[in-house]
C-alpha cells in the first residue's frame, strides 16, 4: 500500500488506521504486509462498501478534511469499486502478534481495550520466557569452542 507524503506520519503514529481506495480490484488482502518506510503495514480487513458509507468521520479517520479530499486520493485507475481498508503500522522490529478474527478495531470500545490488554499481557509473557539452558555436554563445547572428542 502506498500513502501519500503527508498521511504517512499519521501512519507512522497509528493515528490513521484505515484507507478508502476505488479499485477495479482490491492490490492488497487481509493479513498481508506490505512495505512503508522502513516498518510495515499489517492489512486486517478489506471489504467492499459504496460511496455513500463513506462520512465525513471516515474521511478524517483516514486522515483527510473532507469526502471530497478523500475521493480525490482514493480514485486509482479506471476502477470503480470502493473498498474499505484496516490496517496497522508495524515500525522496525516491531512483535506483530495478530489479530483474531472478530476483535474490533475501534479503539475506545470495551472490547478494543480488552483485546489491546490481552496483547500486552501476551507480549510480557513471552519477553518473561526463561531461554531452555542446554545440556551440560553442549554448554561445554559451545563455551571453550572444542569438540568432547579429542584428538590422539
Amino acid at each position: 500500500m502506498v500513502f501519500t507524503k503527508r498521511l504517512r506520519e499519521g501512519v507512522r503514529r497509528g493515528r490513521i488506521t484505515c484507507s478508502v481506495r476505488i479499485w477495479m480490484r482490491p492490490h492488497v488482502k487481509a493479513g498481508g504486509r506490505y512495505p512503508m518506510d522502513e516498518g510495515q503495514i499489517v492489512v486486517d480487513s478489506i471489504e467492499r462498501i459504496r460511496l455513500a458509507d463513506i462520512t465525513s468521520n471516515l474521511a478524517r479517520e483516514s486522515g483527510f478534511n473532507s469526502v471530497k479530499d478523500l475521493l480525490e486520493t482514493a480514485k486509482h485507475g479506471p476502477g470503480d469499486n470502493v473498498y474499505l481498508i484496516r490496517f496497522r503500522y508495524l515500525p522496525p522490529g516491531a512483535w506483530d502478534v495478530p489479530r483474531t478474527p472478530g476483535e474490533a478495531r475501534h479503539e475506545g470500545t470495551e472490547s478494543g481495550s480488552r483485546s489491546s490488554s490481552e496483547r500486552s499481557q501476551l507480549l510480557r509473557r513471552i519477553r518473561n520466557i526463561e531461554p531452555k539452558r542446554l545440556p551440560v555436554r553442549a554448554r561445554r563445547s559451545q563455551t571453550t569452542g572444542r569438540s568432547r572428542r579429542r584428538d590422539k
